[in-house]
């Protein structure tokens, strides 16, 4: 019986990417460049140019996402909450599946170019085919897979939690949009701060970018809406620190002791 091999775990690591690229592709309803005005009335215009500089300066966030897509999809994020910083260190969750379907969860820190994933059972059982999932649950069970970004096993969780490439992905968004995009709504409250939505409108989807009403203006959420998703970003705990807290040995297996292992050896294996 043949186990899990590098290039089906390289996959599978590798499937939570897109979920950050997808909380960026919301702000690209960002301007590229605003008029200069009062602070005290700025339009749509310049609340988010002030708010995208604020993003784009902040030393770490604390990010969450919400999708949900109709689609039944086990390999697309339906959930994200993630602490990162411009340094790379991450620690956070992600949770597969949209539309119903249920891709499992997966625990991750980063520590410079350490890596620590722990996917549960059913996250291993979708997103490796055959018996490749349900042995690795069980060789694995309650542990983290340890590795460095070197490893390419584990080098997309880099791009999950890099901030500099949630950036650029929000520079390259909103370098394509138009001044005349935005329209600023009323005053509300999103997250308990006092908010202004700025919203955007093309012929497929609705995009509002909720930026508070107070100095420094930030980007405190973002929902995109069509007729078949909605997303829903919220941004916290600008230049929060990442807290530092990695598992320990014994809550871990190195991702070199999995190459060559015998599928026998799996505790639980049939």
């Amino acid at each position: 019986m043949a186990g899990p091999t590098p290039n089906r775990w390289r996959r599978a690591a590798r499937t939570p990417v897109t979920a950050v690229f997808v909380c960026a592709s919301l702000c690209a309803a960002f301007p590229a460049a605003a008029d200069e005005g009062d602070a005290k009335d700025k339009s749509a215009q310049e609340l988010a140019d002030a708010a995208k500089k604020e993003l784009l300066d902040a030393k770490s966030l604390h990010l969450t996402m919400r999708n949900s897509a109709d689609d039944r999809d086990t390999r697309t994020p339906s959930k994200l909450d993630l602490r990162l910083d411009e340094d790379g260190n991450c620690t956070g969750e992600l949770r597969m599946g949209t539309g119903g379907a249920k891709g499992g969860t997966v625990d991750l820190v980063k520590r410079g170019d350490e890596v620590w994933i722990k996917p549960d059972v059913t996250f291993w059982k979708t997103q490796l085919p055959g018996r490749s999932g349900e042995l690795a649950a069980d060789l694995i069970g309650d542990r983290y897979v340890h590795g460095t970004t070197d490893d390419p096993m584990l080098d997309g969780l880099s791009g999950t939690c890099d901030l500099d490439a949630f950036r650029e992905r929000l520079k390259d968004g909103s370098d394509r949009a138009t001044k005349d995009d935005l329209t600023k709504g009323d005053q509300k409250k999103v997250a308990g701060k006092d908010v202004v939505p700025l919203t955007a409108r093309d012929t497929k989807n609705r995009i509002t970018l909720y930026v508070t009403a107070d100095a420094p203006h930030r980007l405190v959420r973002a929902t995109e809406k069509d007729a078949d998703a909605s997303l829903s970003m919220t941004l916290t705990d600008y230049g929060k620190p990442v807290p530092k807290k990695t598992p320990s040995t014994a809550d871990t297996i190195d991702i070199s002791d999995l190459r060559g292992t015998d599928p026998s050896q799996a505790p639980h294996a049939a």
